[in-house]
């Protein structure tokens, strides 16, 4: 039973409560911790620094161009090697602030940084998730799966799911390869060091087969890891594929 349920008296109790746990614990920054009006939220110096990503940029790939052209442009990269999902969407630049809230959800089991994560990409993704069936999270091998205790990408999901209303479907793709770190690879060598790391999931034939799909992910880098995933939701029949990031590595084109 929630305080609105329990009319005014309840909702009462529900703010006088808030207010008491605010004064205990005020609410901090989610990046930098000083102290902010809300809870989950960013303080006005790193929600400045954060390079947040609109419109101009490339339809194909989400990556901002530094002047407005027009819309509906496609940047050189993604018509020189076109990706093989449809359209990729992300929050901001994997840079200062927004590079230090995934590494902290990653690496440091902040687990309650995917809440608001998963806002920001819900507004960043708002027009695939508008059309989108269900969401896949890219997921980890079960080795690094162990380590880690959880999947990032697969919080994020949930999260995104609770703001968009469209369900996640974890058991739609599978890592059946455990791959070494991308970091520091070449696009090529990122491209093999991923060949045949994904495969369907056991029930991808009754959750993927015809729907719109959006992969989820942490950070798109080249693309190699949303590249090859959604090759193999299209293989389990998956009618369209798209992407959604919270930061992305790139500079404005």
């Amino acid at each position: 039973m929630t305080a609105c349920s329990l009319g005014r008296p309840g909702r009462l109790l529900g703010y006088a409560g808030r207010a008491l746990l605010d004064t205990l614990l005020p609410p901090l920054c989610l990046c930098c911790a000083r102290p902010v009006a809300a809870a989950a939220s960013l303080c006005p110096r790193c929600w400045q620094e954060i390079d947040f990503i609109e419109r101009p940029y490339c339809e194909r790939l989400g990556t901002p161009f530094q002047s407005d052209m027009g819309y509906g442009l496609i940047s050189p990269k993604a018509i020189a090697e076109p990706p093989a999902f449809g359209r990729a969407r992300a929050v901001a630049r994997h840079d200062g602030p927004a590079r230090q809230l995934v590494h902290r959800l990653k690496y440091s089991d902040r687990l309650d940084l995917s809440n608001a994560m998963g806002r920001w990409m819900a507004r960043a993704g708002a027009e695939l998730l508008s059309g989108a069936d269900i969401l896949v999270p890219v997921p980890l091998h079960r080795v690094r799966f162990w380590g880690r205790r959880f999947n990032q990408a697969g919080e994020l999901a949930k999260a995104i799911s609770r703001e968009s209303g469209v369900p996640v479907a974890h058991e739609g793709l599978v890592r059946r390869k455990a791959t070494r770190s991308q970091v520091g690879l070449s696009s090529a060598e990122r491209a093999r060091n991923l060949t045949g790391a994904f495969r369907p999931g056991p029930l991808a034939g009754e959750v993927v087969a015809g729907k719109r799909t959006v992969l989820i992910d942490d950070v798109m880098t080249t693309g190699s890891t949303l590249n090859s995933a959604a090759r193999v939701l299209r293989r389990a029949g998956a009618a369209e594929v798209d992407a959604l990031v919270f930061a992305l590595v790139a500079e404005r084109v």
